[in-house]
């Protein structure tokens, strides 16, 4: 077999690797920018702080857009309206049941977001009423439907029936500007 086929084919698979842990079930297209929303807001002060993580919901009040978040350390949340011309021309799509997670880990100091419903149960039951909470000071999160608890950091199951690990979005922070999408 040629050397160059071989090379080019494993080069597609490499390639490739990435994108298959990315959920796309449903729809998720996030952006948000932190220049706008400086500290001590929720979301801008969990890029580059280990462990920190929110879980992100958006609806619309009086005509206005908000944004709910709510921090794993302490629960405490945080209602941030989104005013600005800049922002209000963005399209917001929060994953199944309208709720994604967003931190940074503390294995590598990596950023990740995940699907705000339970995996599992959004793969075996259908439907998208599986939320989860936040357990042990914000390193797990907890669905009450199947029982099951994940490691925020890994999105691995650590407590209950073995299953999935937690769906991911593609997340990146630059020049100001946090995205999450799949």
């Amino acid at each position: 077999m040629n050397k160059t086929f071989v090379l080019f084919f494993c080069l597609i698979l490499l390639t490739g690797c990435g994108e298959s842990n990315i959920y796309r079930e449903y729809e998720c297209s996030f952006t948000f920018d932190t220049t706008l929303h400086p500290l001590p807001c929720h979301l801008t002060a969990i890029l580059g702080n280990p462990g920190h993580y929110v879980k992100v919901e958006t609806n619309t009040i009086q005509g206005i857009r908000h944004l709910k978040t709510i921090r794993n350390y302490d629960n405490e949340s945080e209602d941030i309206p989104i005013t600005t011309q800049k922002e209000t021309q963005l399209k917001y799509a929060l994953g199944a049941n309208n709720c994604i997670i967003v931190g940074t880990s503390r294995y590598g100091n990596g950023l990740l977001a995940y699907e705000g419903q339970c995996a599992n149960c959004l793969s075996e039951l259908g439907g998208t009423r599986y939320p989860m909470t936040w357990q042990n000071n914000g390193t797990q999160l907890y669905c009450a439907k199947c029982k099951r608890t994940y490691d925020v950091d890994n999105g691995q199951v650590v407590n209950g029936t073995p299953g999935k690990q937690l769906y991911m979005y593609k997340a990146s922070f630059e020049q100001g500007i946090l995205r999450v999408w799949n």
